[in-house]
């Protein structure tokens, strides 16, 4: 039997290359390449410029089905995938999104991907990487201190200070930070207030960098951000502070994507990371627009399950970027359909065909929504070791009666050569045209009616409930021009309901609104459901209780 190794092992023995070897193979020169050490760098916007008359090649997503403990495998598959494609002679770069710090030490683990379909330098992708995150939490934090300071000095705005809405950040999972009163301690300090931090994760500077076309559009979505209101309820811009100038400035290198290389040495391009549920969660619009422009093929993934982060990706990213996708990969993993058939996680490892069969209705959910956007789709069964023939029989024989495939993928073990079938397959399918993507709704549609669309038709749902004042405020942003923005839903991502423990397929259900948010720089209206929070806090027992140098120096624990 061969030695288990961690990803760890596997990330710290790879054979980097120079990253100007990288560049190169997407043409990009080593001038237009800003390095961070050896093997990671920025692209200059000049590059970024040059190539937007380049041909624009084929877009792969990646989702999944809803997330379980057991674990699907979606960032894996996309880059075992970005490798499968290159493998076959496709010229294919991965777009994905950067790594929050909190719940790296908290329970998540990284975002790297994971055995032999990683991306490298794995350890300063989930720490530091190039400090994108930290530019984002300095700009929107000085938002924040100029929110104050102009209230402190006369608030010439008029802002009513029980209307501030714009918080801090901080990129650390800390729940303690959630709610706080601010400005305690005298007059000096200021005047105090409710207030509180969100992760960096779920800030709109993070949704407005990955949706920028470039600095100047970056500028003027950063002024159009609402930081309060007054007693009129008229809304208070950022740029009526004067502080869009100082944030982009502050912002000036993180909006540069950041191009690394997989354990294969094959290109990818990873920048941002927008809280999947709060926001968009999905890489930038700047990575992938370019990755298209200088490969033939470029694999990128949504966050959470399909029915969260395909959605975004359709209905926000796609709809703002002109962006229109070839082909979708929805991965599923036996032990994952095991937990949506009803059994324990403790009990995944025994052969279960009937749970299989039962948890499948949740991906076939998956599959007939993708197909409303009318993009053709394929499943890639991520393979653990404890799988059994029977079990996959059962996934594959459900997706060819759902009018798709499922293929079995085996990148974590064995790299390219894993998913090779896989890679053969997604080609074909973007290479015969047959895509006919469109958003699920259009822009006139009114806001609650997006809303009901998403509801009905992607979850399922047989009714939406918002009291008055949700309706009402929804009426007047349509009044001031903001009717034709999409929708972001917040929900649980581990149901296709709003009640976290009812897995599957659930038909039939209500989704409550509980309160909606206007995005007016990234662009659109966030509508909160359930008990969504934009602020995680640590598990009993943390990941970070066991990260540490060993005594080689190394570091451990981060997987």
């Amino acid at each position: 039997m061969a030695e288990f190794k961690t990803d760890i092992e596997i990330a710290r023995a790879a054979a980097k290359k120079p990253i100007q070897e990288i560049g190169a193979k997407l043409g990009i020169p080593s001038d237009d390449l800003l390095p961070y050490g050896h093997d990671k760098a920025k692209v200059s916007a000049e590059f970024i410029k040059s190539v937007q008359g380049n041909e624009t090649g084929k877009l792969v997503l990646v989702t999944a089905i809803n997330p379980t403990p057991a674990g699907e495998g979606k960032t894996t598959t996309t880059v075992g995938l970005g490798d499968g494609l290159n493998r076959i002679g496709k010229k294919t770069a991965i777009c994905i999104r950067e790594a929050s710090l909190g719940p790296c030490f908290g329970v998540k683990g990284g975002a790297a991907g994971g055995g032999y379909a990683q991306v490298v330098p794995m350890e300063d992708m989930n720490l530091h990487f190039t400090g994108d995150f930290h530019a984002i939490t300095s700009a929107h934090n000085l938002l924040a201190a100029l929110v104050d300071n102009h209230i402190y000095w006369g608030n010439a705005l008029d802002i009513d200070m029980r209307r501030v809405v714009w918080r801090r950040v901080v990129d650390m999972n800390d729940r303690a930070l959630r709610e706080m009163v601010l400005s305690l301690g005298g007059v000096a300090n200021g005047f105090p207030r409710e207030g509180g931090f969100d992760i960096t994760v779920a800030s709109e500077v993070m949704a407005i960098l990955c949706l920028a076309t470039d600095i100047a559009d970056l500028e003027e979505r950063l002024g159009r951000i609402i930081v309060g209101y007054r007693r009129d309820k008229s809304a208070v811009y950022c740029r009526d502070l004067k502080a869009e100038g100082a944030m982009t400035v502050l912002l000036k290198d993180a909006i540069q994507p950041n191009l690394v290389q997989t354990l294969e040495n094959n290109p990818a391009f990873v920048h941002g990371g927008p809280f999947a549920n709060i926001a968009h969660g999905c890489n930038s619009i700047m990575a992938t627009t370019t990755a298209l422009k200088v490969a033939d093929y470029v694999v990128t993934e949504a966050g959470f399950g399909a029915d969260l982060g395909a959605e975004k990706f359709f209905d926000i990213k796609c709809r703002k970027a002109g962006l229109s996708p070839d082909a979708v990969v929805i991965v599923a993993t036996v032990r994952a359909l095991k937990m949506n058939g009803g059994i324990a996680k403790e009990d995944l490892g025994a052969e279960n065909v009937e749970a299989v069969e039962k948890g499948c209705a949740n991906l076939g959910r998956h599959i007939e929504n993708v197909r409303q956007f009318g993009v053709p789709a394929v499943v890639a069964i991520n393979h653990f070791h404890s799988d059994t023939d029977a079990e996959i029989a059962v996934i594959t024989d459900y997706a060819e009666r759902m009018g798709s495939e499922a293929i079995v993928c085996r990148h974590w073990a064995e790299g390219s050569a894993g998913i090779e079938a896989l890679a053969t397959r997604v080609a074909e399918l973007a290479e015969a045209g047959a895509s006919q993507f469109a958003p699920l709704y259009p822009d006139e549609m009114p806001l609650f009616e997006k809303i009901e669309t998403i509801a009905k038709r992607i979850y399922r749902a047989e009714e939406v409930i918002a009291d008055k004042a949700v309706r009402d405020q929804l009426r007047d942003w349509e009044a001031k021009g903001y009717g034709d923005l999409p929708i972001c839903m917040a929900k649980t991502q581990y149901s296709f309901s709003t009640d976290p423990l009812l897995r599957g397929a659930p038909t039939g259900h209500t989704v409550p609104i509980r309160e909606v948010r206007l995005s007016a720089g990234a662009g659109f209206i966030v509508v909160i459901t359930g008990a969504i929070m934009t602020m995680p806090g640590l598990p009993r027992t943390p990941s970070a209780e066991v990260i540490r140098f060993n005594e080689q120096g190394l570091i451990e624990g981060l997987f």
